[in-house]
């Protein structure tokens, strides 16, 4: 078949159209943002308890079991295998959405769909097989705003359609059904890579493994143009010994093991990219809790079979909210060597008000208001984060450090799931478990206070210690001294 053939056209045009198809369709969900409803209402008919504590948790569990293999696994195979995994997992989720019944088959969902989350990473990866490096900036900024614009079209549509043509939740789920079927099939299409990244890697011949700089950062970032200065923490790939050898292939899956384990202590040596890779982990677990869990929420404020509910707009809002944010890091001038930490912790801290918002509001509107801010400081520190960690890396570096992250915050969000919110732990109520959430991100902003207060510290006495030589640079020797006993004490 045609669809399965290996393309010889070297053009950057057709995977970036092709990539872009799935991705839209793939995010074409409308049923997301009322998935809640549609699982407490009469179609399912499960209880709030047995979403909190018996389905939602299994998404988190069976994502962390996932993603290390997913990973390892999408690069051995060259993406395009993954993606179509993905396109099926799509596809069964909604099946099971649409006709499973019972808490049993809507744990398998999840299990599914933590298949769908950790297959992801083959999305973005595949740009690096198939397009040149001059093209990775405009790929990417192509199939991340395609997703957004996905999204958030999605969530307005979900909204009109409840709102305005009080269609049913089943409804809802059979577009999505439709839209994912769509992106299966484009999935089909992409040609197959000849290379990747790591265990099917070649000498790059026309141009030399660089850092990603401004090229490639726009991976997992919202589509911005960052150009805040700093001062550069180089830590360039040096893959050779990955390589994959021809005579022995087990002995070079070894290397590869065993090099990936090197770059990263390498890379998390440095104490900028440790911190900023810190704040990532901890506040990328925390949001994808939020995430899983703010629907919970907002059918306790106001229940949805009871009253009109505005999830798609304001999931819409937020997510052009906090593309907007991020769009303007781009024009913001900040030393971020200096100041990033403090801006970590200022908006750490108004993440945790709007939790606390969202926990203490007596009426909807007020939670509402709590996630918009919520998600779109988020997003906004996410941009900056993704920026100051991957710009001096090689891509095959910034793919490590990305999935390690990912993965810290998979087991952080974990732990947290199993204390919080299971049966096995504390199996708090959903609004207490919010005042959990605001409680962790005051931590996480008091860390990073600290930090910023040192950070500040440690220039302001190294200007005090540089001022006298200054001085003394621009003014010359002083007259009682001979000439030359500055350059002696230098």
């Amino acid at each position: 078949m045609v669809c399965f053939r290996t393309s010889s056209n070297s053009s950057w045009i057709y995977p970036t159209v092709i990539l872009c198809l799935f991705g839209f369709f793939s995010m074409m969900r409308p049923s997301e943002p009322f998935l809640i409803p549609y699982l407490s209402g009469p179609s399912k008919n499960l209880t709030s308890s047995e979403i909190t504590n018996k389905v939602l948790p299994v998404w988190t569990y069976s994502y962390l079991a996932l993603l290390l293999p997913v990973f390892v696994l999408t690069d051995y195979v060259r993406y395009k295998p993954v993606i179509v995994l993905q396109g099926i997992s799509f596809i069964v989720t909604w099946l099971l959405l649409l006709f499973g019944q019972g808490v049993k088959v809507m744990q398998v969902v999840e299990v599914v769909f933590g298949m769908v989350s950790a297959t992801e990473v083959a999305y973005y990866a595949y740009i690096y097989s198939v397009v040149s490096p001059e093209h990775y900036q405009k790929v990417s900024g192509y199939c991340r705003s395609v997703t957004l614009v996905a999204y958030t079209a999605a969530s307005v549509l979900a909204q009109l359609l409840v709102s305005l043509a009080n269609l049913a939740y089943f409804y809802l789920n059979v577009i999505s059904l439709a839209s994912v079927s769509v992106a299966f099939f484009f999935s089909l299409f992409l040609p197959m890579p000849k290379k990747s990244m790591f265990f099917h890697a070649k000498p790059n011949k026309e141009a030399p493994r660089k850092p990603l700089g401004q090229d490639a950062v726009l991976e997992v970032a919202h589509e911005d143009h960052i150009t805040a200065h700093q001062e550069p923490f180089t830590i360039s790939g040096n893959l050779e010994g990955s390589q994959l050898g021809n005579s022995k292939p087990g002995n070079g899956a070894l290397r590869n093991f065993v090099q990936w384990f090197q770059d990263l202590k390498e890379c998390y040596s440095s104490k900028r990219l440790f911190y900023w890779s810190l704040w990532w982990a901890l506040s990328t677990a925390g949001f994808n809790q939020i995430l899983n869990y703010v629907q919970i929420l907002w059918d306790y404020k106001a229940p949805s079979q009871d009253s009109s509910i505005y999830n798609g707009a304001v999931e819409a809002i937020a997510t052009f909210g906090g593309a907007v944010a991020s769009f303007t890091v781009g024009y913001v001038k900040i030393n971020w060597d200096l100041l990033g930490e403090l801006a970590l912790a200022v908006f750490s801290v108004v993440s945790a008000g709007a939790l606390f918002l969202m926990h203490y509001a007596l009426s909807i509107w007020p939670c509402y208001a709590g996630y918009l801010i919520f998600k779109s400081s988020y997003m906004l520190l996410i941009t900056i984060a993704v920026f100051q960690i991957a710009v001096n890396l090689s891509v095959e570096r910034y793919a490590l450090v990305f999935g390690m992250n990912t993965f810290i915050a998979l087991v952080i969000q974990t732990i947290m799931t199993v204390i919080v919110v299971d049966q096995r732990g504390l199996n708090l109520p959903i609004s207490t478990q919010f005042l959990v959430y605001g409680s962790y991100f005051a931590v996480i902003a008091g860390i990073f206070l600290m930090r910023s207060i040192y950070i500040l510290y440690s220039a302001r006495r190294q200007m005090e210690v540089q001022s006298p030589a200054a001085i003394q640079r621009s003014t010359g020797p002083h007259p009682q001294e001979p000439s030359n006993t500055l350059s002696t004490k230098l």
